[in-house]
């Protein structure tokens, strides 16, 4: 355990206390997201997902924006639900775009905005935060949709849109049968993902309790580099989308509109979901995605800091 005054102070004890902390507050909501992807792989009828979206492709990628409200899921249950999903028939560019918004629009999210944030502009926030996460999802699943699926999932991962096609045969067994079925599903899928979670939770602490966090304090004053500051933050410390705003409400020295940015950069990607993404796409896309959505949210939160809302 060594010990310094400068940027860099690593303890045993903060570690595992961060550690823990993202573990117990992510695992539940990780085991939710591969109870539900079970469920949806033993019941959900594959032409279902087709059914229900646009014919469209530019309108369904739209559609798939706002299931996050229908199918509410944080950003640390969202990967396995989205395997199933595309596995069933979803196109990718339809679960990327669900992947990146419903932890935003997620109504529990939203309400929690709205109270960490009483007192400081609670609405404009919320409806800032929604309208922006769906906004960047969207065009993300728009510019994906003009790409090969194959190059964006990861190799072995099957899905329709690669040539892949699934029956679903199991409708003459009995509820226990299939619901075995599911729980079976569910554990494997648990079992491929929670492996990513753990990794991304620990270089998350190690970042988070690490790195001297006061660095950053003298760029909340120029507001490009306050706002890419945040991004940065909310990358390393991985909060979940669900509690993130009450840690965004207590950065009273930063500008709205880095606050903004770090609650919608944070729930799309940090440490632990680019290892989590992991487990569905490759690593040229992850990287791809990476940068593209630091850039896109970056410019729009200074073009909002420009504009000077009464922030």
């Amino acid at each position: 355990m060594s010990a310094s005054t400068g940027w860099f102070n690593f303890s045993l004890a903060d570690f595992q206390y961060a550690f823990l902390s993202i573990l117990l507050e992510g695992m539940p909501f990780l085991l939710g997201g591969a109870i539900l992807s079970g469920l949806l792989e033993e019941f959900l009828p594959q032409s279902l997902m087709t059914r229900l979206l646009p014919k469209n492709p530019r309108i369904a990628v739209v559609a798939s924006g706002f299931l996050g409200v229908l199918f509410p899921v944080c950003e640390c249950g969202i990967v396995p639900v989205v395997r199933r999903l595309m596995s069933k028939g979803l196109p990718v560019s339809c679960g990327i775009t669900y992947m990146l918004a419903a932890p935003i629009v997620n109504p529990l999210v939203i309400v929690s905005t709205l109270a960490a944030f009483r007192g400081q502009g609670a609405i404009e926030m919320a409806a800032l935060r929604f309208t922006l996460g769906i906004s960047v999802a969207i065009f993300a699943g728009w510019v994906t949709s003009f790409l090969a699926p194959a190059s964006l999932l990861r190799s072995g991962f099957s899905s329709p849109d690669v040539g892949d096609h699934h029956h679903d045969g199991n409708e003459g067994w009995s509820l226990l049968d299939r619901l075995q079925n599911a729980a079976a599903v569910a554990t494997r899928d648990f079992l491929d993902v929670a492996v990513y979670f753990v990794i991304g939770a620990g270089a998350a602490s190690f970042f988070s309790t690490a790195v001297n966090q006061e660095i950053i304090l003298p760029l909340a004053t120029h507001p490009p580099l306050a706002i890419a500051s945040l991004m940065g933050l909310a990358t390393v410390l991985s909060v979940c989308s669900t509690t993130d705003a009450f840690i965004a409400a207590t950065l009273t020295t930063f500008p709205m509109a880095a606050k903004l940015a770090f609650l919608v950069y944070g729930p799309m990607l940090d440490f632990k979901l680019i290892f989590l993404y992991s487990a569905a796409f490759s690593k040229r896309f992850i990287i791809f995605l990476a940068v593209g959505l630091f850039l896109a949210i970056w410019l729009l939160c200074w073009r909002l800091s420009i504009l000077n809302l009464g922030w």
